[in-house]
């Protein structure tokens, strides 16, 4: 049975206190922050999106491995079947799209909040494209599990996160870290939700961060490969 250390009557309590946690927090969340900052500068980086990309991929690879690579063990305990989930999430990713052609162009997708969707390839070589599949693939799944599913589900209950296990459950932070999740995703924050709430409940099935980055892994690069296939580059742009 999980233990809620947010009721346990001897909790210490001060500034010490305080800055102990927010370091514990760091490894989780400054790889993301780097993402995000990445992507917000976008095309203000050098080159825009033909070196920016690759730029990025460096920079959160190099943060990510100073700052975290204490915390990645990478041997899934339940392998097969977090294939079977990242293809699963994969379907749905791209199901509604197929289902209904028009589907992505309701007001509820293209607005002046959201934006719209880029339908035309990226004006780069191979080398961008290997670096584009590298981090959507390698890189973007242990980051993003780090901080959505194994940082912010616990922080969500209790700042002092680390106390709780890998796979804790509590309704609010399960479905409030689903839709922030979403809402990173823009014109397709619906399936963006629909993934969220599918590795969160991975992550409380399996309460495997390795479970949990493969499945994203594997979503990822069916992505990739649908992108690069079928000419489908609004997923990516």
């Amino acid at each position: 049975m999980n233990r809620d250390p947010v009721t346990s009557a001897a909790r210490p309590a001060g500034p010490a206190v305080e800055v102990c946690n927010e370091k514990r927090s760091w490894p989780y969340v400054v790889p993301f922050a780097t993402l995000m900052l990445f992507l917000g500068l976008g095309e203000i980086l050098p080159g825009g999106a033909t070196w920016g990309y690759p730029l990025r991929t460096v920079a959160v690879a190099a943060v990510l491995l100073a700052c975290s690579r204490h915390l990645i063990r990478l041997r899934p305990s339940h392998g097969l079947l977090s294939v079977l989930m990242g293809i699963a999430v994969f379907a749905i990713w791209i199901g509604p799209d197929l289902l209904w052609p028009a589907y992505r162009h309701h007001w509820l997708f293209r607005n002046a909040l959201l934006g719209g969707a880029g339908t035309g390839a990226p004006r780069a070589g191979w080398w961008f494209l290997a670096f584009r599949v590298g981090g959507s693939v390698l890189l973007v799944p242990i980051v993003e599990e780090l901080f959505w599913r194994a940082w912010l589900m616990r922080w969500l209950v209790s700042h002092k996160f680390y106390e709780l296990p890998l796979g804790y459950y509590a309704a609010q932070a399960f479905w409030v870290s689903a839709l922030l999740f979403a809402s990173e995703h823009g014109i397709y924050w619906d399936v963006g939700l629909a993934a969220g709430l599918a590795y969160n409940w991975w992550m409380v099935r399996t309460r495997s961060l390795a479970d949990c980055i493969l499945a994203h892994a594997v979503t990822n690069a069916c992505l990739a490969a649908y992108v690069l296939l079928a000419g489908r580059w609004e997923y990516w742009l």
